[in-house]
């Protein structure tokens, strides 16, 4: 062989060879293109639970979408069930269970039936403008149930649903959980218990117009601080008698916390506040009345606001720090806080970690971009933290849009067909991993 073409052979083999790319299954081809025939399908549903309104706190109108849902479920072999909620002062949850054949990972689909959107707010209907669908909820989370059962649908079409052992729970009051919480959240955590993997669809999150995959979501605590002080003529303030009244030491307590609760992954706000001689909240807490006059000491001052962690640990230390700059008193005053533990953290795990590799490995099957890991930050509380103690989980599997909570809000629809395939290909290689 010529000296040149041996050395041409010696460079090409020592040349990097390109990883080929992985080809999907026969089955997975079937599972894709079943996604994209029902498409169509998804779009349309999707626009009936749109126009069926479903504030929280409109029953009628959750259970409404849940009827809707129902035979849904039941035309791919699930058993749904309504569980009515009213001992919390809520609608209720739909529950549709499909059982496989014992061997495989079991999942937990999570969504909510109920939007932000009372019957009575001015932003109604559902419309499509380019490749943007238009409603009240269609994003949070209407577009993450039809991503749900088109995956379904496709996984059933294509003959892959019938080993797989599947939960759906979809929530009639995620977006203001009933009371008390433990019973509102029973049968969700009950469901986590017995899973082993938990895919949350709410909106695919992004950062710098990529999509990310999020393995954690922050706690939604909030707290109550009532103080009183003397009152009296305000010539008195200061004084040994009258001491700094309510309002300075509302003052004090809410300078505290910003000077010295700050911590990696803590926020934490005033939502409400105010005082004078007289001040009580309304009975839902998202008002008060409060009067006084410039010279009279404010006898009482009222605040109400959140904070949010990432770990268990970290709301305990945060409550333990707020109550102990409360108890820091000014002359002749006292205060008490009340912190409600609403939503609890769904923290970053290893195991959280290695299903966002398992949906990577679908990613570039589908010839997609790989996922980070988004900053937990730019995600606020969810349902799967309830369950996030006892299983690996997933959040944002819905689908992609914007302007969620507010008049405006949409979704792409190009997001439904690719979220619903990295889901029922992922949920059809879980169900053939071993439990």
């Amino acid at each position: 062989m010529p000296r040149l073409a041996a050395l041409a052979c010696v460079l090409l083999f020592a040349l990097p060879v390109a990883a080929a790319q992985p080809a999907l299954a026969p089955v997975e081809q079937r599972i894709t293109s079943a996604v994209d025939a029902g498409n169509g399908d998804a779009v349309a549903l999707l626009r009936r639970m749109v126009e069926q309104s479903s504030g929280t706190h409109h029953h009628a109108g959750v259970e409404a979408v849940a009827a809707l849902l129902k035979p849904e479920f039941e035309a791919l072999g699930f058993t749904v069930e309504w569980k009515p909620m009213a001992h919390t002062g809520r609608a209720g949850h739909l529950i549709a269970s499909h059982r496989g054949n014992g061997k495989g990972q079991r999942m937990l689909l999570i969504g909510h039936l109920d939007t932000v959107f009372e019957p009575d707010n001015a932003f109604t209907g559902f419309r499509i403008e380019g490749n943007h669908a238009i409603g009240p909820g269609v994003g949070d989370d209407k577009g993450g149930v039809a991503v749900i059962l088109l995956a379904l649908r496709a996984l059933h079409a294509a003959g892959a649903l019938r080993d797989a052992d599947i939960t759906v729970v979809l929530t009639g009051d995620e977006e203001d959980v009933g009371q008390p919480v433990a019973q509102a959240r029973a049968d969700l955590i009950a469901a986590g218990k017995r899973a082993d993997v938990a895919l949350d669809f709410e909106n695919l999150s992004h950062a710098d117009g990529r999509d990310m995959g999020a393995i954690a979501r922050r706690s939604s605590n909030t707290w109550t601080l009532t103080v009183r002080g003397e009152t009296g003529h305000s010539a008195g303030i200061f004084s040994e008698a009258m001491g700094d009244g309510a309002a300075f030491e509302l003052a004090r307590i809410l300078a505290a916390f910003h000077a010295e609760l700050p911590e990696p992954n803590l926020t934490f706000n005033v939502g409400l506040l105010g005082g004078g001689e007289q001040a009580a909240f309304a009975a839902d807490k998202t008002r008060l009345d409060a009067s006084g006059k410039d010279n009279i000491v404010p006898g009482i001052a009222l605040a109400r606001g959140d904070f949010r962690t990432l770990s268990v640990e970290q709301t305990r230390r945060v409550g333990e720090k707020m109550r102990a700059i409360v108890a820091r008193h000014l002359p002749r005053t006292d205060a008490t806080l009340e912190i409600e533990e609403n939503y609890p953290p769904m923290a970053p795990t290893a195991g959280n970690r290695a299903l966002l590799a398992k949906l990577n490995e679908v990613n570039r099957d589908l010839g997609l971009e790989a996922m980070g890991e988004l900053d937990p930050l730019s995600r606020g509380a969810g349902d799967i933290s309830f369950v996030a103690a006892d299983v690996d989980g997933l959040v944002g599997m819905g689908a992609s849009g914007g302007n969620s909570h507010a008049e405006g809000e949409y979704i792409e629809l190009d997001s439904l067909p690719k979220q619903a395939k990295r889901a029922a290909l992922l949920m059809h290689r879980l169900a053939l991993t071993p439990r």
